[in-house]
C-alpha cells in the first residue's frame, strides 16, 4: 500500500465536521484520514489553530468530537518542521500550511481555498484528493500491464 502524507487545512476538518451527508468529499477524507489510508502532517502550530477553530461555539461541536478528531491527528500523524517558501501567499495564516507540506517529500496540501495557494500539483482540494487516492489504488493499466504486449501472446 502506498503511504499518502498530506496537510489538512483547517477548513477541511470544520467543513467535514459540519457535514449531515457521509458522500461529500470533506467527509470521505476525513474517514480515510482515521482508517489511516492518509497520514496527516502538521506541527504545533497547525494543531493549535485547529484546536482553535474547532472549539469555537459559533460551530458547536461536542468536546468529544473534537477530541477524537484532534487525538488521530495528534497519534498517527506526523509532526514536522517547516520548509522555507519563497512564493508570497494571500493570506499570511496560510502559509504554515504549504511550508509543512513542503517539509515532506511527496506530500500533499488539502484545502477548500485552492486560491489562496499557489497552483502547484501538491496543493489539492478535497476532491481531487479523493480522486488521486483512487487512482493510486487502482491496478495500473496500459500496453506494458497487457499479458499478450510482454510476451508477445494474443
Amino acid at each position: 500500500m502506498v503511504k499518502i502524507y498530506a496537510v489538512i487545512d483547517t477548513n477541511v476538518l470544520v467543513s467535514a465536521l459540519l457535514s449531515r451527508f457521509k458522500d461529500t468529499s470533506t467527509v470521505q477524507l476525513l474517514q480515510l484520514l482515521i482508517l489511516g489510508e492518509i497520514t496527516p502532517i502538521y506541527n504545533d502550530e497547525i494543531f493549535e489553530e485547529y484546536q482553535t477553530v474547532l472549539t469555537r461555539s459559533k460551530f458547536g461541536f461536542p468536546d468529544t468530537l473534537i477530541d477524537e478528531t484532534l487525538d488521530v491527528i495528534r497519534r498517527y500523524g506526523i509532526n514536522s518542521s517547516r520548509t522555507e517558501a519563497s512564493e508570497q501567499l494571500p493570506d499570511p495564516k496560510d502559509v504554515v500550511f504549504y511550508e509543512v507540506a513542503l517539509s515532506v517529500e511527496d506530500s500533499f496540501l488539502v484545502t477548500g481555498n485552492i486560491k489562496h495557494f499557489p497552483k502547484k500539483p501538491f496543493v489539492v482540494t478535497p476532491a481531487e484528493m479523493l480522486q488521486i487516492i483512487q487512482e493510486m489504488k487502482s491496478p495500473k493499466t496500459g500496453l506494458l500491464s497487457e499479458p499478450q504486449a510482454r510476451y508477445g501472446k494474443k
